[in-house]
């Protein structure tokens, strides 16, 4: 199914040292010192898994592949094998408990740090494997800017440095440069939801019924419409796992206009592109009904506004035909939220200099990078997006030393799918390159 969702780097892989098992002729007391434990042994076999060496299925528990399918779990191998080479070598491995381990694993250009669990009881296979981050050899910024050049269709990037008297651009590329970038508009939800507080005009704790209902709504999928819920859960809901109904929901009750006003002071480079700001229904809607859509894109930014006034039902959630929308982009350049990374930069400096705390500790329930990388940052608020053709993922950040950053990268690709694990690698390698200024 097509969604509008955050992006978060998930996998999970486990290993550990291997010990050569003691011969026959050794004695019984030398022989019980250096067998390996089944732990081991699994750690040992990790490196032959994550190169396509040894059948998943010997490895993993059925729970694990219930969860990761063979065929996805190769795709992600696949993907940091493209990126990093093959893994060589458990280069370092700190143990959590009997079963459980932090694995540094050295790939050919690159250090990844993996969490591995082992069931308990025989036959001792891989009940969870987490990789949490790459640390690239020798990487840097050019290394990083390159390899976003590199990428098809048109990306870019920015980081900026946050201060209460400017902001200063470290990095950029094509960082002026329209994206659509999916669901990373919520922001401009947020902060809106955010000063409307801020302002008296409502409370995170005021409750309004959920009203409403789509696609890609993993907290609230088939909730009763009456159910009551607060202005801070639907924004957390929103935030941290993209949910699209809570996000149209926080739409009707702050109104279109207030959110495009909040986007239009803010500042946005192109208002033209990102004028109406859809709801999330009307999106799918609109993706989903080529005639519609047609008359849409044709239309000045009032003729658009007159639509979607009129055609209320033919834009409701029950009018949505998954079916007609396919497995690639759909019209990613014309029914979309568009910004450029400096815009996105622009937004994110707004919700620092809001100072909600509300705001901020929600935007951080879902880091959207590796955990390692999140772990350099005393404060790290992240919101992404994606559909086909589409990935945008954009992080709030505080040093330790307590300065802010802006770090926001957007891909486009209108004829075909991106590769979404090879953006978040690529952007994790961007956050933790900042964490290191």
């Amino acid at each position: 199914m097509r969604k509008f969702r955050t992006f978060a780097l998930l996998l999970a892989v486990p290993f550990s040292t291997l010990t050569a098992p003691a011969s026959a002729a050794e004695p019984a007391s030398t022989a019980q010192a250096t067998v390996a434990s089944p732990f081991d042994l699994r750690t040992g076999q990790l490196v032959a898994v994550l190169n396509g060496e040894m059948a998943v299925e010997e490895y993993f528990t059925p729970s694990f592949l219930a969860a990761v399918p063979p065929a996805q779990f190769k795709a992600i191998s696949d993907s940091f094998t493209a990126q990093y080479g093959k893994a060589l070598t458990i280069a370092a491995n700190r143990r959590n408990g009997p079963n459980s381990a932090t694995l540094q694993v050295e790939y050919e250009k690159a250090i990844a740090t993996i969490d591995l669990t082992v069931e308990p009881s025989a036959p001792h296979k891989v009940a969870g494997l987490l990789a949490k981050g790459f640390a690239l050899k020798g990487d840097n910024i050019e290394k990083i800017q390159a390899d976003f050049k590199a990428l098809p269709g048109s990306s870019g990037f920015i980081v900026k440095k946050l201060a209460d008297d400017g902001a200063t651009t470290l990095h950029a590329l094509n960082a002026n440069g329209q994206f659509a970038t999916g669901s990373t508009f919520k922001l401009y939800v947020l902060a809106e939801l955010a000063s409307q507080v801020a302002a008296g005009q409502r409370r995170w704790s005021d409750v309004v019924p959920l009203g409403v209902r789509n696609h890609s709504s993993a907290g609230t999928q088939n909730w009763p419409l009456d159910t009551p819920v607060t202005l801070q859960t639907l924004a957390t809901w929103m935030i941290s796992v993209s949910d699209n109904a809570a996000t149209d929901a926080l739409m009707r009750e702050l109104g279109r206009d207030a959110v495009e006003g909040k986007l239009a002071s803010i500042g946005h480079s192109a208002p033209d592109k990102a004028l109406p700001m859809l709801t999330t229904v009307e999106a799918f809607a609109l993706k989903s009904n080529q005639a519609l859509r047609q008359r849409f894109e044709k239309a000045t930014e009032a003729g658009q506004r007159e639509l979607l006034a009129s055609e209320r039902a033919a834009l409701s959630y029950g009018a949505i035909d998954m079916s007609q929308l396919g497995s690639g982009p759909v019209a990613i350049e014309s029914i979309e939220w568009s910004a450029s990374p400096e815009d996105t930069a622009l937004l994110l400096n707004n919700l620092r200099r809001s100072n909600s705390q509300t705001a901020r500790d929600v935007m951080a329930v879902n880091s959207g990078i590796g955990p390692a990388a999140a772990g350099k940052w005393r404060y790290l608020g992240y919101k992404g997006g994606s559909e086909p053709g589409v990935i945008s993922m954009s992080c709030l950040a505080q040093s330790k030393a307590g300065e802010w950053y802006a770090i926001s990268g957007s891909w486009n690709d209108p004829a075909k799918e991106v590769d979404n694990n090879a953006f978040a690698q690529l952007m994790t390698r961007l956050v933790d390159s900042v964490a290191g200024n």
